[in-house]
């Protein structure tokens, strides 16, 4: 069996300098996001109790948007970086 890599020709990566400034600031947003959430479960954690949307509270209210915004980051950041790596290999 061979085990060589899918691809055959990898080149250098010209869009690895924008994937990182865009890997880096959309890890600090869901940072920022998420430490808010600590910060309420540490200093206020009677706010996390308290009923928001259809019957649930805080807690799993944020908890989900934090896995939905995981998500989202992740759809924002490949699209952006196939369309740089696009635009750059023309």
């Amino acid at each position: 069996m061979l085990h060589e890599p899918a691809a055959q020709e990898q080149g250098e990566d010209l869009a690895a300098e924008y994937k990182t400034r865009l890997g880096i600031r959309l890890f600090i947003v869901y940072a920022l996001v998420f430490a808010g959430f600590v910060a309420i479960n540490t200093f206020a954690p009677v706010i996390m109790g308290s009923i928001v949307l259809f019957g649930l509270n805080l807690a799993i209210i944020y908890g989900f948007f934090l896995i939905i915004l995981a998500i989202v980051l992740g759809l924002v950041y490949n699209s952006l970086c196939t369309a740089r790596e696009k635009e750059l290999n023309k």
